[in-house]
């Protein structure tokens, strides 16, 4: 079993520091305050959350797009179809009030993880791609469950 690259790794709890941010300063309002005078609020709590996992969805959909192009004939056209859903599904849904929002993220995830798991299955992803994308999906759905909460 080939290990996850160091940097790979160091790269993906980076990339989860907005989520967590925006959940710390979704249940603590002082944090939210001191982050709001700092940062403005376009930084913290819900706001930061969704607009951050939009982000990531479309970026997701290109490291998937870089996949399909591993694949051939029809595996390849079905990998391109299935790559651009994750930042067509964060463009149309992650929309509403803020809960109908963050309940829509959440699923986008859950379900890009499952386009992770094909990717990987049809070995157009990397060996370690499953383990890395499952830990870093189990703390970003974790966080987004505090919007779904509020």
């Amino acid at each position: 079993m080939e290990p996850i690259p160091r940097t790979a790794l160091i790269l993906g709890v980076a990339g989860l520091l907005p989520f967590v941010w925006g959940a710390a300063t979704a249940l603590s309002p002082g944090l939210a305050g001191w982050g709001g005078r700092f940062m403005g609020p376009l930084f913290i709590g819900t706001y930061v959350s969704l607009t951050y996992g939009t982000v990531i969805l479309s970026f997701m959909s290109g490291v998937l797009w870089g996949f399909a192009t591993r694949a051939t004939g029809p595996e390849a056209a079905v990998g391109y179809i299935l790559s651009v859903a994750p930042a067509l599904w964060a463009f149309f849904m992650v929309n509403g009030t803020p809960g109908d929002a963050a309940v829509n993220l959440f699923a986008g995830f859950v379900g890009l993880l499952m386009l992770d798991w094909h990717f990987w299955k049809m070995g157009t992803a990397p060996d370690w791609w499953l383990r890395l994308r499952v830990g870093l999906t189990a703390v970003v759905l974790a966080c987004l469950a505090v919007p779904i909460a509020l």
